[in-house]
Formats: C-alpha cells, structure tokens, sequence
C-alpha cells in the first residue's frame, strides 16, 4: 500500500509538474504591431514586468500585419494586433475576438467599436511642424491655406500618401476643406508643388528638427518629442481645423493565448500606463482624463483643438481611385 501511495504521489508530482509547465509556456502573448520601435520596447517591457506574460512582437506596417492576420485566419498565429487605424479596425472587424475591457468606460463611445471588437489607444492629430530658427514669428503660417504661398516652394516636408495612412488622411482633409470638387483638388495640387515628397513620415520630422526643412506637415506627438529633446520645432494647429486619426488594438479570433491577449488590451488603456506613454513618447490618449497640464510638452486638451468635418468612411471607401488622382497629382507637379 505504501509502495501504491507512493507511486501514485510520484505520478500526481509529474503530472503536476507538466500542467505547471505547460501553464508557464502559455504565459505569452503574441502582438502584431505597428507602431514605432520606441513605443513597443516601452510598453512590452512595462507589460511583462507588471503582468509576467512574455510579449512575442511581430513588428510590421499595418498593411502588412492585417494581410497577415487574413492570411492567417483559418489558424491564426497572433493575439492581439495593436497602432493600426480606425479604417483598418473596421475593415478587418470580422477577424477579430469581441471584449469588454475593464478600461472601456474611460475610452469615449467615438473611440470604440460598440460591440466590443476593437477599442481606441493613440489619438494622432494632423499639424504643421515649423522650425523656428528657419522661419520668422512673424512669417510663420497658421492655417492650411497659407502653405500655398509661393514662397514656400519646396520647403514644406510631406510623406507621399502612397506610404503613409495620415498622409493620405491629411490630403483628403484639405481637397474637403479647399473644396468641394475640382477647385479643392487645384490647391491640393497647388500644395503638392510647395511640398517635398518624402517616401517615409519620420523623414518629415526629422527634416524639420534638423533644420533641412522650415515646414513640415506631419502628426502632433512629433513635434513634441522633437522640441521635449532641445529642437527648434514648434506645433502648429491649423485655424481651419485639423481631425484625429485613431490607433486601436483589437483581440485576434482564435489566436492561442486570448486570456493574456485580454490583460495585454486592459494594460494598454490604464491611466498610469497612458500617462507613462505620454510622458516618454508624447501619444496622445483615447482616453480623456489625463491633467496635460501635470504632464511635461504642453499639450493642449483635445478640447481645446478646434476640429475640422472629415467623413473617414467615404474616404477609406473611395480610396483606391482617390489613391490615383493623388497620384497623377503628384506626378504633374514634380
């Protein structure tokens, strides 16, 4: 009986041993982003040590992560995908896990999907970065419109949209607020002759901060991080108004650790984490409780932004052949 009992207690020790092994293999998460470099080291190292789930990063443009995630769906390879936009959100929705996270109510309804699919995380403003040792207080612009001054040929920076989702947002913006029609479209035009187009957006504000442009059009939390680093770059936000442009994350259906897939999207929206985000990598927040006024940049709150109309949905659908005019514009002002 004793040799039985002994046995059997040997037996329960493997097996327990096993399911704790195993337990301790599932304690990862695998996420898709595409977000910058700095961003993910920052919050992945920050996640694993509050949580103990080890992040396997999958680091690519969103076009490429939710080819990716499609490509993958009959045996899906990630867990959470994480920094792409609203548009993409929405497109690839049927891909992904519903849930609520603990943050939701602290995320406003117009930064959320309303049955729980994705949930907003980054706000990206669209502005004009200026270096101020390069331009003159006095002959520094302040709307869109003063941009097609001839007398910033070729000085305003700009990504060509055929590589940048904000780029593309930005120039639909000002054929909407130039326009409508034919004559909005003239002065996109117009503004695509002053700009230099740049095949990457961090090339935008890099020109800027180094002084190889006086102008850049470009997404807000760089001029911030540029300028909170001693460059010469101020933020400017456009008198006609300017959008947000959303990054969410969503739950990918099927992956193979939802449940740490689950504490990665309720880690990612805390406060304290939120405001660790800004205070390193200035990201504005979804959510809009942060004091900015405590948090270093100065910042000015969402609320005090003034905010141009933009229908993202007509635009995202009309996209590929709104993508050809750009690009025939381009062409005929280079």
């Amino acid at each position: 009986m004793r040799a039985w009992a002994g046995a059997s207690a040997l037996v329960l020790a493997l097996i327990g041993g096993w399911s704790g092994a195993l337990h301790a293999q599932t304690r990862q998460v695998v996420i898709y982003s595409a977000n910058e470099s700095v961003l993910d080291t920052l919050v992945f190292a920050s996640f694993e040590k509050a949580t103990g789930i080890k992040v396997q990063p999958v680091e690519a443009g969103s076009g490429v992560l939710v080819k990716r995630i499609t490509t993958e769906k009959d045996r899906p390879q990630g867990d959470v995908v994480w920094g792409i936009s609203r548009s993409l959100l929405e497109t690839t929705r049927g891909h992904f896990q519903a849930y609520r996270s603990q943050q939701r109510d602290a995320i406003p309804a117009e930064f959320r999907d309303p049955d729980d699919l994705w949930i907003g995380n980054n706000l990206h403003l669209l502005v004009i970065l200026e270096n101020t040792k390069q331009v003159a207080a006095a002959e520094a612009p302040r709307a869109w419109a003063d941009l097609l001054e001839p007398r910033w040929r070729g000085k305003i920076a700009f990504t060509d949209p055929a590589n940048s989702g904000s780029a593309y947002t930005n120039t639909t913006l000002l054929a909407d607020l130039w326009g409508p029609g034919e004559p909005g479209w003239a002065k996109v035009a117009a503004f695509f002759r002053n700009a230099k187009m740049l095949n990457k957006s961090s090339l935008v504000f890099q020109g800027v901060g180094n002084g190889e442009y006086p102008l850049g059009v470009s997404l807000e939390y760089a001029g911030y991080v540029w300028a909170s680093n001693g460059a010469p770059v101020k933020v400017v936000y456009p008198s006609e108004g300017t959008v947000v442009a959303m990054e969410g994350c969503a739950i990918i259906k099927g992956g193979p650790n939802t449940e740490s897939a689950k504490a990665f999207v309720d880690f990612i929206n805390r406060k304290d984490v939120r405001e660790l985000i800004f205070t390193k990598t200035f990201r504005r927040p979804a959510r809009q409780d942060l004091d900015f006024a405590k948090l270093p940049g100065g910042m000015p709150p969402l609320s005090a932004i003034k905010l141009a109309r933009y229908d993202e949905a007509a635009w995202t659908a009309q996209r590929p052949a709104t993508m050809a005019k750009i690009q025939d514009l381009i062409e005929q002002t280079r």
